[in-house]
């Protein structure tokens, strides 16, 4: 049995944050997890999917966020336990289904991880998504440790029970991915199947029904607030004369800040973990107790000016500082330093933090930007498109990693807003432009998010060449599959869904398949896609050398090297492709035969014929 799986109360192990709160859903007694797949959230729907067909419960990779959340909802209102995945910018997509599930509520318990990004480590945006509990009127609770993300995973569900609402776990990059060690309790039994029973004028949101569940929302927000008020997680630390208010991660920067400064015997620390709804007795409690309080937290002044409108509403007049008193950025992501330094400086103490090393006279290191891995598809594909559409074609791009396209040489993203929106925002360009467009879009964003755009497309007239480049796996997140993906490798029997069947059922007309690697063959259809009026679709199949490895799918090739005396560098190979095998060396183009799987794009690329297969031995 997996070691997650143990039902051994006071085992202790070591666990990534993402393993913890697996195995805090373990306990609970899930019956149902979703999740689309996202960093800094990925491990945990990975984990789960290691662990279903042992466990007894059901997983499930949905096609996007909102639908992972549609179907954890839908088996929470059936009186089962479920749990969905998702880092920050999911909750956008699924939020159309969040706002109407706070006022449907639920019967099992319903959890929601939402994993931030500070100084976004691999997104595009770095939202505060704590403004998401404030939007629908959900409950929320932050970790601080592996150990809470585990026993706070179980809180959740508890929680959601007593409401009858969904409850958000807000989890950040730093904890996600944190490693600590994380004892064990025991594994609740809970029912696996459920029976949901009829009551449309509850579970039916049209206006006449909504009107009084939002009325049922707002009462149990006061429900939710004195359970707050009363939360273990919600908690005084010392008393002193300054206060300092924190959540998440930054509560043990705050702790170790305070041991380091030596100023235990001053500080009191108000440790927000049930952070909304904000237990206004206890902040009061707080406020009337120091002479003034710093706030503490990444991103948005969001405790900071609920709290300053508290001490307002209630006549107090202390000194509130935080983002507004510009000793925190609303910036990217905390570390120790930076909060020790914030703290001497607010209470004019002094900071005893080590002086820096002076390493002004050492170079920088050199850069190392993310890049398409060698013999990645997609680089064969940006090339043969290049070669037809040119350098003044428009190039929307999506999220995943074909937008590592933005780098030179390739420059093949000129615009990347969120998934499925290379289609999407192909359709103005087109529109709005005489300029030649062809978007980019991954086989698992296509599913997510790239199909109501192309129909759009198609219904709309508009003209332009989308290029789906099906690498056959969810690659940039860990190679989780999709709608499109074979999954008998992995173990799993589900049905495999055909993109060609789907593009041509959205009614495209013009749409070729091609292997990408074929670089002639990719270029024809390149051009017969630029010469079609109206929507062009090109499949790029082949798939991810990571992956085919992983799931001993691999071709078997020989890696290339270049033959010195026939090549007279024309560098079409490093000034085209930049295959991260290729390097120069003394003026001459080199290949990494350990970096080399042997694609031959290279080969095909070179005019003249000088990269050829190493011999068999």
């Amino acid at each position: 049995m997996h070691k997650l799986l143990l039902d051994s109360p006071g085992k202790e192990m070591l666990l990534l944050g993402n393993e913890a709160i697996v195995r805090g859903a373990i306990e609970a007694g899930i019956a149902v997890a979703t999740c689309y797949p996202g960093t800094p959230s990925s491990e945990i729907p990975d984990t789960f999917f290691t662990l279903y067909q042992e466990g007894g419960f059901y997983f499930e990779y949905s096609t996007n966020e909102k639908v992972a959340l549609e179907v954890a909802s839908g088996a929470a209102v059936s009186g089962v336990r479920s749990i969905v995945s998702m880092k920050h910018v999911g909750m956008n997509v699924a939020s159309d289904a969040l706002m109407t599930m706070a006022y449907l509520g639920v019967n099992g318990g319903m959890v929601i991880i939402n994993a931030d990004d500070p100084s976004l480590f691999s997104s595009q945006n770095e939202q505060d998504n704590r403004y998401f509990s404030r939007l629908s009127g959900l409950p929320m609770l932050e970790p601080i440790n592996a150990q809470e993300m585990k026993d706070m995973t179980i809180s959740a569900f508890d929680l959601s029970e007593k409401l009858k609402l969904p409850v958000i776990l807000r989890t950040t990059t730093r904890l996600n991915h944190i490693r600590e060690r994380v004892i064990f309790g025991p594994i609740k039994d809970k029912p696996k199947k459920g029976y949901f029973k009829k009551d449309p004028f509850h579970y039916v949101a049209i206006p006449a029904v909504s009107r009084n569940l939002h009325k049922t929302l707002l009462q149990k927000y006061d429900e939710a607030l004195k359970l707050s008020e009363n939360s273990e997680y919600n908690s005084i630390k010392g008393k002193g004369k300054w206060g300092i208010v924190a959540n998440g991660v930054s509560v043990n920067y705050v702790q170790d800040a305070v041991e380091d400064l030596g100023i235990g015997n001053d500080a009191a620390i108000l440790r927000m973990g049930f952070s909304y709804p904000l237990p206004n007795d206890i902040i009061l409690k707080f406020l009337n107790s120091v002479e003034k309080v710093l706030v503490v937290e990444e991103l948005e002044p969001i405790m900071e000016n609920e709290i300053r409108s508290i001490a307002q509403s209630n006549g107090i007049n202390v000194s509130i500082k935080g983002k507004g008193g510009r000793l925190f950025t609303r910036l990217y992501e905390f570390d120790p330093g930076l909060v020790r330094k914030a703290i001497a400086s607010y209470f004019g103490v002094n900071d005893t933090s080590p002086v820096k090393i002076d390493i002004s006279n050492i170079p920088d290191l050199p850069g190392r930007p993310p890049n398409l891995c060698p013999g990645c598809p997609h680089r064969a594909m940006y090339y043969s498109i290049k070669k037809v559409y040119g350098e003044d074609a428009i190039y929307p791009s999506d999220i995943g990693c074909y937008t590592l396209g933005v780098l030179p040489p390739l420059s093949m993203a000129d615009i990347v807003i969120c998934m499925g929106a290379s289609a999407g925002s192909a359709c103005g360009i087109s529109a709005a432009t005489d300029q030649k467009v062809v978007a980019f879009i991954g086989d698992s964003t296509f599913f997510h998010s790239g199909i109501p755009p192309l129909i759009n497309a198609v219904h709309n007239n508009h003209k332009f060449t989308l290029v789906i480049l099906d690498n056959g796996t969810t690659a940039m997140t860990g190679h989780q599959p999709h709608p499109g993906v074979d999954t008998d490798p992995l173990g799993v029997k589900t049905k495999q869904i055909s993109i060609e069947s789907v593009v041509r059922g959205c009614g495209v007309e013009h749409v070729e398949v091609v292997n990408p690697l074929q670089i002639k063959k990719s270029i024809s259809a390149a051009q017969a896609a630029k010469d079609f009026d109206g929507v062009s679709v090109i499949i790029s199949k082949e798939i991810c050398p990571l992956y085919a490895k992983s799931i001993k799918r691999a071709k078997k090739t020989r890696p290339f090297y270049v033959n010195q005396d026939k090549c007279t560098h024309h560098m079409d190979c490093i000034n085209y492709l930049a295959c991260p095998a290729m390097y120069i060396d003394n003026g001459k183009t080199m290949i990494n035969q350990n970096l080399c799987i042997g694609c031959a794009v290279c080969a095909q690329v070179c005019p003249e014929n000088a990269i050829l297969p190493i011999k068999d031995a």
